[in-house]
């Protein structure tokens, strides 16, 4: 039995390594999660279950089990990228119906205009109405339309800025309607 034991300790040890490596390989992998190796030990027993003294024949993985922790929450140039902080997933619906549920938050909009991720899943949510208060059902797939208030014009703009009080700075009056803007040096 020695040569098993020696045997199992070393497929153990193989399995764990493989669980690192895949964490190593998504070290910059969005909303992926770290996995940690989970040993048991293996048991010797017969079939008639007696004779049995405890002397253990090994080792083997119990489980892979994710380490769901925060991560870092990164700065994109996508507008639709979201990140949970704390502990949450999004809520997604593959095309079949099915609820699945990721901590990957980069989305996009695809050409109907659901909010969707990589693998074409649409991101689940629920409507508000002014107040924040739900207007919708729970669980419907979130969609942006194209539709939007008619253009308006600005008719004023405020600046607000931090600028060098040594320095001369001109008053600018812009005129909307007819697009002129006028320096007034003060």
């Amino acid at each position: 039995m020695g040569f098993q034991q020696g045997l199992s300790g070393l497929n153990t040890s193989s399995k764990s390594l493989e669980v690192i490596g895949n964490n190593v390989a998504n070290a910059n992998t969005y909303g992926a999660k770290s996995s940690r190796a989970e040993f048991a030990d293996m048991y010797a027993a017969s079939l008639g279950g007696g004779g049995s003294n405890g002397i253990g024949i090994g080792a083997r993985i119990g489980a892979v089990a994710q380490q769901f922790t925060q991560g870092n929450i990164t700065t994109t140039s996508n507008n639709l990228d979201l990140a949970i902080n704390g502990r949450g997933f999004f809520a997604m619906q593959t095309a079949q119906g099915e609820t699945v549920y990721t901590r990957n938050g980069q989305f996009k909009r695809d050409a109907s205009g659901f909010i969707v991720n990589n693998e074409k899943h649409q991101l689940l949510g629920q409507a508000l109405d002014d107040t924040g208060a739900p207007s919708g059902p729970a669980g419907s797939p979130v969609r942006l339309s194209n539709d939007g208030s008619a253009p308006q014009k600005a008719s004023a703009i405020t600046l607000t800025a931090n600028m060098d009080a040594k320095a001369t700075i001109p008053a600018v009056a812009v005129d909307f309607a007819n697009s002129k803007s006028y320096n007034f040096v003060t």
